[in-house]
């Protein structure tokens, strides 16, 4: 696997919580997409492809060391054991969440008839990710990577209203429900996405390559053919 760091990978779009009503504070895209970049990588061909170093909490891993340096002098002596080095990488990921766009499509469709009516709504939302592969010796930026994902709101509501008792009284009746596709779950996919696709960009641009099957793999397969 390659040996990769990954320092940030945030909300750069400063988007705010979409809402018709009122202002809110609350950011649209989560603000710690970098989790979703770190497990994608480490997933990537079941941990095949890379090797993700620690870099976002650099500064707490740097502390915790020092204080088992300090520890292990102070209660072992100048004979203490020495802590191992610390990964290095060769290449690192820059980015983040570039783009969220509100209510970028919209629609719906309903019917009434005789007092009884049911209609659905649509909204739909996109966000997007940029990724960049970069040389630590060089600085070069080597690939870079977009993905997005479109999020979907789905509502539905049924409506009845009838008179009784010869038009003098009148029964109503309503219920609906909202269903909104998560951000954080686009942000996620749209990551994912985007890691695919760095890797394919890779194999073709000669930078990494497929590992050759071994003799078991290529058993495996053939049993596969055998049986279809």
């Amino acid at each position: 696997p390659i040996t990769i760091a990954v320092y940030s990978f945030t909300d750069k779009t400063g988007q705010r919580k979409p809402n018709d009503k009122f202002s809110t504070f609350s950011s649209a895209v989560t603000q710690g997409a970098e989790v979703f970049l770190i497990k994608a990588l480490q997933d990537a061909g079941q941990g095949k492809w890379f090797k993700p170093v620690e870099r976002v909490g650099l500064d707490d891993l740097i502390k915790e060391r020092q204080l088992i340096r300090n520890q292990r002098e102070t209660y072992e002596g100048q004979n203490a054991k020495q802590l191992a080095p610390m990964l290095v990488a060769g290449i690192m990921l820059q980015g983040g969440v570039v783009g969220y766009d509100s209510n970028v499509g919209q629609g719906g469709i309903g019917a009434r008839f005789l007092g009884i009516d049911g209609n659905t709504q649509y909204r739909t939302d996109e966000v997007s990710v940029i990724i960049r592969l970069v040389s630590v010796h060089t600085g070069e930026v080597l690939l870079s990577s977009g993905a997005s994902k479109t999020i979907y709101s789905v509502g539905t509501s049924a409506n009845v209203l009838k008179f009784i008792d010869a038009g003098t009284k009148a029964l109503e009746f309503e219920a609906g429900a909202t269903i909104n596709e998560p951000t954080t779950y686009a942000v996620r996919i749209a990551t994912e996405a985007a890691v695919v696709d760095l890797i394919k960009q890779g194999i073709n641009k000669k930078l990494w390559e497929y590992a050759p099957l071994t003799e078991e793999e290529i058993a495996k397969q053939a049993n596969r053919k055998k049986a279809n």
